[in-house]
């Protein structure tokens, strides 16, 4: 079983958009940099345009969910941050898991490569 941690310092943040590469839906927007370690670092940005803190938290722990029961699907040793677009507010479970799943195919950090 993979463990995973999560984001928390700015830095990190700035080091994943300065260096990572993106790959970005109607809902969601994925950087991704190797972090040249065994587990991977998962961060979540989420802007006050999408909501309130309650909406913004909705939204955060949607996209924890997705990320902790698809957790074995993704490569390791990668720090990937998760960023919120507008339709992100109304967007399900569903759509949200569909998203991030379709942009790590697109990002080939899923195992054996392939989309969906």
């Amino acid at each position: 079983m993979l463990f995973s941690d999560s984001m928390k310092k700015t830095n990190d943040f700035r080091n994943v958009y300065k260096n990572g590469k993106s790959y970005a839906d109607k809902y969601l927007v994925v950087y991704v940099w190797k972090n040249n370690s065994s587990s991977n670092k998962l961060g979540i940005s989420c802007s006050k345009k999408i909501g309130n803190s309650v909406v913004r938290h909705r939204f955060a722990r949607l996209v924890r969910e997705v990320y902790r029961l698809h957790e074995d699907v993704f490569n390791s040793g990668l720090d990937i941050v998760v960023v919120a677009r507008a339709c992100a507010r109304d967007a399900s479970y569903h759509n949200i898991e569909d998203s991030l799943l379709s942009l790590a195919g697109k990002a080939r950090i899923k195992k054996n490569g392939g989309e969906k």
